[in-house]
Formats: structure tokens, sequence, C-alpha cells
């Protein structure tokens, strides 16, 4: 049986959306020929959960690789959130407007770049806007205005995930909630949030996966499809 990587090139053309490859359990060599084979497919490359020392790894062995127009140019890692990205990312889709990423602490602040690079990968603008978890309400309620101006929310919180039932109760857009594995003992790695979430009384929350930036991402990207609001 091959091992070699075998590749959506058709994700595009079917769902809208770049393929995004799970780094984690990937070496450095296998990561370098999935980003090859998609960057010689004429296709942007998004890997998530990739760390310093494996980025520094991929990025030595595809240093010298000339592309298509003749430039050299090695993948870029985005530490914060944990991914490589290669080429150069796509202008920002005006048609696409804005997406707000909140995040309730700086602990929530790798999960919420995750999700707005990927967001970015398909040229939608995002806005940060951070520290408005529910401990301090007045923060989040300071920021209602600017936020109506968004077309979807993407919150991301631990402790016990307040953030995206508070949001959802407050302003009419879709939210999408990021349980965060932040939290003392009996948040359990952020199981607590998840819970949380899933049991809101908030009607039309959408919860993903704990620390799953990117697939709130790419929810977000769904909706945004469908074109814009009335």
């Amino acid at each position: 049986m091959s091992e070699e990587a075998r590749l959506d090139l058709g994700r595009r053309d079917r769902l809208g959306m770049v393929e995004a490859v799970w780094g984690e359990h990937k070496s450095a060599d296998q990561i370098t020929a999935v980003m090859l084979g998609l960057h010689q497919a004429g296709e942007l490359a998004l890997v998530t959960r990739v760390s310093l020392e494996k980025a520094a790894a991929v990025q030595r062995q595809l240093a010298d690789h000339v592309g298509s127009d003749g430039t050299v140019l090695p993948p870029l890692h985005h530490p914060l959130a944990r991914c490589l990205t290669w080429p150069s990312l796509p202008a920002t889709n005006p048609a696409f407007g804005r997406v707000a990423v909140l995040s309730g602490g700086s602990s929530d602040l790798a999960v919420a770049a995750e999700a707005r690079l990927a967001l970015a990968c398909h040229g939608v603008a995002s806005d940060l806007v951070l520290d408005v978890g529910v401990a301090g309400l007045h923060r989040l309620l300071g920021q209602l205005e600017g936020l109506r101006r968004a077309r979807v929310l993407i919150a991301c919180a631990g402790m016990e995930g307040a953030l995206p039932t508070v949001l959802a109760g407050l302003l009419p857009q879709p939210v999408i909630g990021v349980p965060v594995a932040v939290g003392y003992g009996v948040s359990a790695g952020g199981q607590a949030a998840l819970m949380g979430m899933l049991a809101s009384c908030a009607p039309g929350l959408t919860v993903v996966n704990i620390d799953n930036g990117y697939g709130a991402a790419m929810a977000a990207l769904r909706i945004l499809q469908l074109g814009p609001t009335a």
C-alpha cells in the first residue's frame, strides 16, 4: 500500500474550502511532501497544529523551492496559530463582510488565532476582540455596538464556556462557540465548556469541538458563502 498522501484537490470546487492538513501527528517529511503536492497543484497549503521545531524543519526542506512564477518563498509559520501556510494568503474578499472572533481571555488566543488564519486563507476578513469573558461582563457590553457590524461571531471560551451563550442572547447574528481546554480541575480539558455550550439556553447557538478554531472558521465560511444578508 502506498504511503503517499491522497490530496483532496477538489475540495475548493465542492465546498469552497482549501484542504487543511492536520500536522500534529505527521513528521516534518510528511508535511513537506503534502505541502509540496498542494503547491504544485496550484493550491494554497494550510497545515494546522505545527510546533516551532517541526515548522523550522519543513521550512528548511522547502527553502530553495522555486515557484511557478520564479519566486523562492518558503512556507510561513504562524506561531500563535500553530499553523503553516504556503504560498501567500489571498487578498480579502469584501463580499464576505467581516467575522468577529472573540476570546474570553488571553489563554484562548491560540484557538482564536487558528480561526482567524483559517478565515484569512479563504479571503475572509476578521476582527479580534480580546478579554471579553463574562467575569467582567461590562467589557463585553462595551463591544456590542461594534459587534453588530460583523456577519458571524466566533466565541472562544474556556472555564465554564458562558461567553457564546451570552452573545447568542444579545445579538442576532450566527454565533459559533468554541470550547477551549483552559480551566481548573473540573474544567476537564475543555469538557465543562463544551457541555455548557451544548446545554445553552440561547437558541441557535452552534458549537464545534474543543479547541477547534479551524472548524469554527469553516462553519462561518459556509454561512458567508450563502451570500449577503437581506
